[in-house]
């Protein structure tokens, strides 16, 4: 996936004010619409100018963007020729809140790129919602970061999320908002906590819309997570892993248990610890995957140790390669 450069997509410059962009767009579409255009990509590019102007238009959505852009240029997020195979870094939209998803009209939005959809994707449910209700108060999205601890025992926290506001002369301004946040033990990464009422204001009387927070889990340096399973590599000595051991391990719940390493265990084999994991319904495992740490042979001790041991219990790990 390539990075788009939607400024360059459109033809202004960065700091292009919202009626640039609208007469940008305006000529672009005229020039390539694909029901009065004869250019052979027409339909290709009426699709990128289409998203362009989606997100340029929106002080929200634009203002993210620009902060991914600049990210983008420092090298955070490219591929290795600095912009193909593009990734949106982690935590980009960190701080900002904008409604996901195209603005509701041209058919076209429905075939927006995959670069769009990584980054204003979703929310087509709310999309409708909003239909439903046309003097609502749009529905907001933002994202909020836990550490896997504070997805299994819950946590309150406070957070700070630019948000898009009239002004006293009823021009749209940022402005910093907190909120504070309870979230609940167990959830996952990917699920949305609804913060009711914490959206857009309504129009002509209707209620505000509501706030949306897409919940993400930390990178963790112990602890990998695959579902509702924690995943976890567990070091032992070759002599714990040759004659068997009793080890203490950290959970990610907090505390220790003992764990069985059984007689004669290789490097790879998984030891499950039933209903470790993240809690639920059923609550996930906790797997460790055992890791034969060598010691060093860094005294003339422990060379000889080495030598000793190759010379009573001789093995080729190599054997089943064949000749």
């Amino acid at each position: 996936m390539e990075f788009k450069d939607y400024y360059k997509i459109l033809g202004v410059e960065r700091t292009a004010s919202a009626d640039e962009v609208r007469k940008a767009f305006r000529k672009l579409a005229r020039k390539y619409h694909p029901d009065v255009s004869k250019e052979p990509d027409a339909q290709a590019r009426m699709r990128d100018i289409n998203e362009a102007n989606d997100v340029l238009r929106d002080p929200e959505k634009r203002a993210a963007y620009d902060a991914l852009a600049d990210r983008v240029a420092q090298g955070y997020g490219a591929g290795p020729d600095g912009r193909g195979n593009f990734q949106p870094p982690p935590g980009w939209d960190k701080g900002f809140e904008f409604h996901r998803g195209p603005a509701q009209g041209p058919a076209d939005h429905a075939e927006f790129s995959e670069f769009f959809s990584s980054l204003f994707g979703a929310g087509e449910h709310r999309g409708a919602q909003r239909r439903q209700h046309r003097g609502r108060g749009e529905d907001h999205h933002a994202a909020i970061e836990i550490s896997i601890e504070e997805a299994i025992k819950g946590v309150e926290r406070e957070i700070v999320l630019r948000a898009l506001e009239l002004d006293a002369q009823g021009q749209p301004a940022f402005v910093n908002r907190t909120l504070s946040v309870k979230i609940p033990a167990g959830v996952h990464a990917g699920q949305y906590i609804r913060l009711a009422g914490q959206g857009m204001p309504g129009h002509g009387g209707e209620p505000p819309g509501d706030l949306y927070l897409e919940v993400r889990l930390a990178p963790h340096k112990r602890f990998r997570m695959d579902g509702r399973d924690l995943y976890m590599s567990l070091p032992v000595t070759p002599t714990e892993a040759a004659l068997g051991a009793q080890v203490q391990v950290p959970t990610p719940g907090g505390g220790r248990v003992e764990v069985t390493v059984p007689p004669n265990a290789r490097s790879g084999l998984k030891l499950r610890l039933k209903e470790r994991g993240m809690p639920g319904k059923p609550p996930g495992n906790l797997y460790l995957l055992l890791e034969i740490a060598i010691p060093p042979a860094d005294s003339e001790a422990a060379r000889q140790a080495y030598e000793q041991l190759a010379r009573v219990a001789p093995f080729d790990p190599r054997s089943h390669l064949g000749a």
